[in-house]
């Protein structure tokens, strides 16, 4: 359950806020509507609160959870099955879709591992950018930390060995 003013994260679209709970008449029933106004690009979706699980619908992540993810950004021990560059980006999105955090966490850093080895196809690319986006995002709010801050803590586990967890 949510109320207005809470923040909380949509799948593949981010950090929203609850902004007013609904009740529409649709097809002769009531139903009861989250309305979530996404922080990136002001999007409104209208989410049934009877379905908000089913969607992926959940609360920011824990500092706990900020720590998880840093570990599954660092951990570069990850082995690529020879696929094509479509079939990986399905299975990609998929892991997007499920609304995770740690999943999201595990396509960036495939992503990253990936693009230093061989050029990322374009839907490769805006996918990196997008899952970047989003755990920045995020993980800023979480740590209530600029954004910027964030980046550039992600961004020097990639290019140094060994980089501390940024705090």
């Amino acid at each position: 359950m949510f109320n207005v003013g809470d923040l909380a994260v949509y799948p593949a679209h981010g950090v929203g806020v609850i902004e007013a709970i609904e009740q529409k008449s649709i097809g002769g029933a009531e139903h009861t509507f989250y309305i979530m106004r996404i922080l990136e690009n002001d999007m409104k979706i209208m989410i049934p609160q009877s379905n908000a699980d089913n969607v992926g619908l959940r609360q920011v992540i824990s500092d706990e959870d900020v720590e998880r993810v840093y570990s599954i950004l660092q951990d570069k021990d990850v082995t690529f099955t020879p696929q094509t560059w479509n079939r990986r980006y399905r299975e990609y999105m998929e892991k997007i879709k499920t609304g995770s955090i740690f999943d999201l966490a595990a396509v960036l850093r495939d992503l990253y591992i990936l693009q230093m080895d061989k050029p990322l196809s374009f839907g490769e690319r805006k996918m990196l950018d997008t899952a970047r986006n989003l755990l920045i995002k995020e993980i800023s709010i979480a740590k209530q930390k600029d954004e910027e801050e964030i980046a550039e803590g992600i961004e020097s586990i990639f290019q140094i060995e060994g980089a501390p967890i940024p705090d």
